[in-house]
């Protein structure tokens, strides 16, 4: 019994070793293949297109990929694309390859960029006109396993940005002047329109301001309502609106050169009107009520009351700023005539000119 245990324990150590058990074929060993990216987005300003894309971190195999090649960027005015063709530009390998960049399996994949910039002379007037846009991640042997997702991008000519943007600081904000292109012939589903931007200095923070309809060819104006006591840059930038049935897609050209204001407030308050002055007193202690009309400044903080009697200098009479636009004098004596005028007062202290003067008499 001894001797048969150990033939058989021999045997099934021969087999073992000669590869009795194998049940298959052997694997070929793997292409390392970067799995081509699914996330690719495109954002076209002007003549340049930005692609954003997440860089592959698996191969075809659904190994972790260990090196990575150079990227091809893919452009074509063909609708299909089905392979990169002359690619319009390549990324270098990655500086710091997957497998020496962190152990974690929890490592996020790396973003990745690239602008393209679209010779003029491959651009449409056709607002149905489009770039088709992929990238391809090779490895080191710069095979790859296809083109990424496909991106559409229009392939409108823009409008180009006005060159004499000028600002001018006024009471009621910040006037912007420009000249205007011409629109070009109209074409269907394509409008053009201007946007304006503003920067709050102080924080860095951009805003679109407002948008203006491209008029015939001739001076632009805009009044852009600010806060006081701020710095400014405003630019201007022409965008193009393609409307189609799946929706509307807007593509902004360059921007015009920066203008830069100083929001300080020198601007007084509108000067008060229909001053009206009105003795009151038989039987109690005299008086004379003043009433006009209330001024609209978004800043107004109140009104200064003037008096004088007959050549003499106007003197304030109140102490404190009035709130509403009456005002009633107490500080008269009978035999004299007063002469009355108003004045409006901002909450930085800017002053109107004086109203129209209104006289009453005390008997």
């Amino acid at each position: 019994m001894n001797t048969l245990v150990r033939t058989f324990l021999a045997t099934a150590l021969l087999c073992l070793l000669a590869g009795c058990a194998q049940t298959g074929m052997p694997l070929p060993p793997s292409l390392e293949l970067p799995r081509p990216p699914s996330d690719l987005r495109a954002a076209r300003k002007g003549n340049s297109v930005t692609l954003t894309w997440t860089e592959p971190t698996l191969t075809t195999d659904r190994e972790s990929v260990r090196y990575l090649g150079p990227t091809q960027m893919c452009r074509s005015a063909e609708s299909e694309m089905t392979s990169c063709g002359n690619p319009v530009g390549t990324l270098p390998p990655p500086s710091t390859q997957p497998r020496s960049r962190s152990k974690s399996k929890q490592s996020p994949a790396a973003p990745q960029t690239f602008t393209d910039t679209i010779p003029s002379g491959s651009l449409s007037d056709s607002p149905e006109a489009e770039f088709t846009y992929a990238v391809e991640v090779l490895n080191r042997s710069a095979r790859g396993a296809g083109l990424s997702n496909r991106v559409k991008v229009p392939a409108i000519r823009n409008l180009p940005a006005p060159e004499d943007l000028a600002a001018e600081l006024t009471g009621d904000g910040v006037v912007l002047t420009w000249t205007s292109t011409a629109e070009p012939a109209a074409r269907s589903g394509l409008q053009f329109r201007y946007r304006i931007y503003r920067r709050d200095e102080s924080t860095g923070k951009d805003t679109v301001a407002g948008e203006v309809p491209l008029a015939a060819t001739g001076a632009t104006r805009y009044l852009d309502a600010i806060e006081w006591e701020k710095i400014y840059s405003y630019w201007i930038t022409a965008v193009s609106i393609i409307t189609r049935t799946d929706g509307e897609v807007q593509i902004e050209g360059n921007d015009s050169p920066l203008v830069r204001v100083v929001a300080h407030d020198v601007f007084p308050p509108a000067v008060p009107a229909g001053l009206q002055a009105v003795f009151s007193g038989e039987g109690q202690k005299p008086f004379i009520d003043l009433i006009w009309a209330p001024v609209a400044n978004a800043d107004l903080a109140g009104y200064n009351v003037y008096r004088r009697e007959g050549n003499r200098s106007a003197i304030k009479v109140n102490k404190e700023l009035v709130k509403t636009p009456s005002y009633r004098d107490e500080a008269v004596i009978s035999d004299k005539t007063y002469i009355y005028s108003v004045s409006a007062v901002d909450v930085r202290g800017n002053e109107s000119a004086h109203s129209e003067e209104a006289a009453e008499s005390v008997p």
